[in-house]
């Protein structure tokens, strides 16, 4: 009821200011969530500092946590009792460094990462002094609530309030987070007011960070309302409305973009270089280049000179319009006007001259981030371009070492990548070679690898591979998605139609496949 209610408020507050369209019209028009540009945003400072996924890195308690994977993996579905009895004839000491690392391996599989951590909450093998510090909790919370198991997540809290445990800004983050993910809307704006219960107040930035989850996955009317609501609550400033616009932003929507900030600009908060740069995004975002070339002029005319952050949008939306040469001259602008560039630059960069074909500058601009460093280092993103271009295997693994020497790790989106890629070429020692890998390292695999590899096997015949993947998948509590689900209703009834063809040709007596050339000739000679 109350969600409705909520939902309703929303509705008709919008419907006055704005003049919507039907609820149910309102609703299908935020469809699309595009991917922000502007590094430096509000929204991409929250969503970095929130959830810890990467992969384990090499430590000292890397041999003992494989060991107690081999375990977990070994136990698989079996009895709770078991495992725990397994774990407790183990030596070893527990260590939050331990503890995380088991845990981080299991950030896509939340039954043996809540199984060992339900060990270890009973106090392990040393049942003596050890107790999970922050960071373990926040990991364990923040699996439960990607896999939407928030019965197991609020026990989870439930223990830290019991213990004493600390619950930090980080634990309020993750949670608001992962309600607004699961569209749990008053779950999480109510989660703001129960920050007393952990003895945190309930402060400005409290609410900012509320604001930026409900934007993030798409609730932004949602995140208006209750800012609009809440103002004299909370200190109105420039801040906060960054936010709610770059929530439309990000939602591809100009048109409230352009309300939002036809607000700002008539309202008694000036407009910061943030407002200035998440508006130029959505102009880039929306193809009104042109429009957002002139206004990123403007700012330099009148002294407020664009970030790094802005020339990058600007940088994007020219390649995006394959108006690539006035997007080099920005580029070597930037140096001349102390706005020096960033990763995100020279991805920006290699992105676009890997689509249009032009690999030899791509590996030129990789060369200089390679060389120059710092904020220019390439990350993942930049690999990944590259190895999605990549015409060979040979080459894909060339900048796999390329990426390996330079320290940057693998993280789950570049191995989903290289999966979806020898996947599509038909090499499946690779692929398999690649998920060991993976799974190894602790960056997956996730719903997103299972469905790389139940469509593409599907796509190469076998199906009883892509089934055997799916059924992996759904143990595991993933959901699929609809189109994984309607391609695996299909395999199954190939599959059947496939048996009864066999029973068929066993009750004749033909015991070969269809395909074999002994079959095809008895048919041929039963025509003559």
């Amino acid at each position: 009821m109350l969600a409705e209610a909520f939902s309703l408020g929303i509705h008709r507050w919008f419907k006055s200011k704005l003049k919507l369209p039907p609820l149910s019209i309102l609703n299908s028009h935020y469809l699309s969530l595009p991917d922000l540009s502007i590094d430096d945003s509000p929204a991409n400072q929250f969503e970095s500092a929130l959830t810890d996924c990467t992969p384990v890195l090499k430590s000292s308690s890397s041999a003992t946590a494989q060991e107690i994977q081999t375990i977990l993996k070994r136990h698989g579905d079996k009895s709770i009792t078991g495992l725990h009895i397994s774990l407790s004839e183990s030596v070893f000491s527990l260590t939050d460094e331990l503890v995380l690392d088991v845990i981080k391996r299991n950030c896509s599989d939340w039954k043996p990462a809540y199984a060992f951590f339900s060990w270890v909450l009973e106090g392990g093998n040393n049942r003596k002094g050890y107790s999970p510090g922050s960071a373990v909790y926040n990991q364990v919370i923040d699996i439960l609530g990607k896999m939407r198991r928030f019965d197991e997540l609020n026990q989870v809290l439930n223990v830290m309030t019991e213990r004493g445990s600390v619950f930090t800004e980080r634990t309020y983050g993750i949670v608001v987070n992962r309600y607004a993910a699961a569209h749990k809307v008053d779950e999480a704006i109510g989660f703001l007011y129960k920050r007393k219960n952990f003895g945190l107040e309930i402060d400005l930035i409290a609410f900012q960070i509320l604001l930026m989850s409900l934007c993030r996955f798409k609730h932004v009317a949602a995140a208006e309302f209750l800012y609009h609501n809440k103002k004299k609550e909370f200190r109105d400033e420039i801040k906060t409305r960054n936010i709610i616009l770059n929530g439309w932003c990000v939602l591809g929507s100009l048109r409230e973009t352009k309300r939002f900030w036809n607000d700002i600009v008539t309202s008694n908060c000036k407009p910061d270089k943030f407002t200035y740069g998440i508006f130029i995004n959505s102009l880039c975002k929306s193809g009104k280049i042109t429009t957002a070339v002139k206004l990123f002029q403007t700012m330099w005319e009148k002294g407020c000179n664009p970030d790094v952050a802005i020339c990058n949008s600007i940088i994007d939306g020219l390649c995006f319009k394959k108006r690539i040469p006035e997007a080099l001259a920005i580029f070597r602008e930037m140096n001349d006007r102390d706005c020096l560039p960033d990763s995100a630059t020279y991805n920006s960069l290699i992105k676009y001259m890997c689509k249009i074909g032009r690999t030899e500058k791509a590996y030129e601009l990789l060369g200089e981030m390679e060389q120059n460093g710092g904020d220019c280092s390439p990350n993942a993103r930049t690999y990944s371009y590259l190895i999605n271009s990549a015409k060979n295997q040979e080459e894909v693994t060339q900048v796999l070492e390329r990426m390996e020497k330079q320290g940057c790790g693998m993280i789950g989106d570049t191995y989903n990548l290289v999966l979806r890629v020898y996947m599509s070429w038909g090499c499946y020692g690779s692929v398999k070679k690649m998920w060991d890998e993976m799974e190894r390292a602790g960056a997956g695999p996730d719903q997103r690898s299972y469905t790389i590899m139940i469509h593409g096997l599907y796509e190469k015949g076998r199906l009883e591979d892509a089934l055997r993947y799916f059924t992996e998948m759904t143990s595991k509590g993933m959901t699929p998605e609809s189109r994984t689900r309607l391609l695996v209703n299909a395999i199954s009834i190939t599959l059947k139609d496939k048996t009864v063809s066999s029973n068929i040709a066993r009750s004749n007596g033909l015991h070969q496949s269809p395909k074999d050339p002994c079959l095809l000739q008895k048919k041929e000679r039963g025509k003559d």
